[in-house]
C-alpha cells in the first residue's frame, strides 16, 4: 500500500493550490484520510481530515480557507487551499487509515511530502 501526494508548489499570498493524494496497492477499505503539515523548526500538525462517512475536521488556522474532499472510487483525497498565507508554508503530508486485503485492522499510512511555499 502506498500514498502518493502531488500538487505542491510556490504561490503568492492570496493564491490557491490544490493537493492530491492517491492510495494504491491491495486495498480492501479506507477509513479516515487527511492532510498534515510540518513547517521548518515545527512539529507536524493536523490540517484537515475526512472520514469515509463524509465528516470533515479542520484546524482552526485553515477553517474557511481550505477544503478537504475525497473520491472513494479513485482512492484519492484532495486539499483545496485558497487565500493562502505565508504561514501556510510547510511540507504537506497525506495520511490514511487503510485496511489491505491481508490486514485484520486498519493501518496508518503516510505519503511523501509535498512542499508548499507561500510568499508575501
Amino acid at each position: 500500500v502506498q500514498l502518493q501526494a502531488s500538487g505542491g508548489g510556490s504561490v503568492q499570498a492570496g493564491g490557491s493550490l490544490r493537493l492530491s493524494c492517491a492510495a494504491s496497492g491491495s486495498i480492501f477499505s479506507i477509513n479516515i484520510m487527511g492532510w498534515y503539515r510540518q513547517a521548518p523548526g515545527s512539529q507536524r500538525e493536523l490540517v484537515a481530515t475526512t472520514a469515509s462517512s463524509g465528516d470533515t475536521n479542520y484546524a482552526d488556522s485553515v477553517k474557511g480557507r481550505f477544503t478537504i474532499s475525497r473520491d472513494n472510487a479513485k482512492k484519492t483525497v484532495y486539499l483545496q487551499m485558497d487565500s493562502l498565507k505565508p504561514e501556510d508554508t510547510a511540507v504537506y503530508y497525506c495520511n490514511a487509515a487503510i485496511k489491505s486485503v491481508r490486514d485484520v485492522y486498519y493501518m496508518d499510512y503516510w505519503g511523501n511530502g509535498t512542499l508548499v511555499t507561500v510568499s508575501s
